[in-house]
């Protein structure tokens, strides 16, 4: 069930992570929200709060491991705990390699990578002690396939998805009891396309999302399905598109 779950959130302020948090919160969820920006963030939380739901936030850069660990503090300070952590947040500046976009190479690899790896280690501690807990992380089709131009972003996904899975394994190897589910979203309408800074990969992406891009709220519909699962029920892999996508 999803009511009454404490559930925080990164990248949460617009696309995936406001469609999810809203979402979330209209199911009875209370969600802790966390972006680098603070004034989307205090929107956000606003609307949830009018719309009779609950919502704590708080500015926060992945990148950073204190600003993980003062989240999921957050989360428990407001609402008494943590149930689940939605890993969302993410960069997809697309470029072929002879461009040489190496600053945005870094980038994804701390945003990406780095910052799943932060939001975990912050929320491990409590859900291995309390032997429950759920991990959702946001990987691509890009970490499915190999596509031109995504070497960098597909590599920052792929390792997602290896990550996400031997997460899972090991929990029940452990017996913590601590579930994953990993989505593989295809061309979802976000604010991700503004990140790509090569004109050629750029109009390439345009096309491909007027053809096949589909609503955030398509996937926040996915992560209230994960979260909704029964204890001993578990499904770690989603992939969400139009039925009539190419991949």
């Amino acid at each position: 069930m999803i009511k009454d779950k404490v559930i925080v959130i990164t990248g949460a302020s617009s696309g995936i992570g406001e469609a999810s948090a809203k979402l979330l919160a209209e199911k009875g969820a209370k969600v802790v929200l966390g972006a680098r920006r603070e004034e989307s963030l205090e929107r956000i939380a606003d609307e949830i709060k009018q719309a009779g739901g609950q919502a704590a936030y708080q500015a926060l850069d992945v990148v950073r491991p204190e600003d993980n660990e003062r989240i999921v503090q957050l989360a428990k300070d407001t609402f008494g705990g943590v149930d689940a952590i939605f890993l969302n947040a993410g960069l997809m500046p697309t470029s072929p390699v002879s461009a040489m976009k190496t600053d945005e190479w870094h980038r994804m690899v701390d945003v990406n990578i780095k910052g799943v790896l932060n939001g975990v280690a912050a929320v491990m501690p409590t859900f291995t002690e309390q032997k429950s807990g759920h991990v959702l992380a946001v990987s691509s089709v890009a970490g499915l396939k190999n596509y031109p131009g995504a070497s960098v972003y597909g590599g920052t996904k792929w390792f997602v998805r290896n990550f996400m899975e031997v997460l899972r394994m090991e929990s029940a190897m452990e017996e913590t009891n601590i579930r994953t589910a990993t989505l593989y979203p295809a061309a979802i309408n976000t604010e991700l396309l503004s990140t790509i800074t090569d004109a050629q990969a750029r109009e390439q992406m345009k096309g491909l999302y007027q053809q096949y891009g589909i609503a955030p709220e398509r996937v926040a519909e996915v992560v209230a399905f994960a979260l909704d699962l029964p204890d001993d029920t578990t499904v770690n892999e989603f992939t969400v598109g139009p039925a009539n996508q190419p991949w």
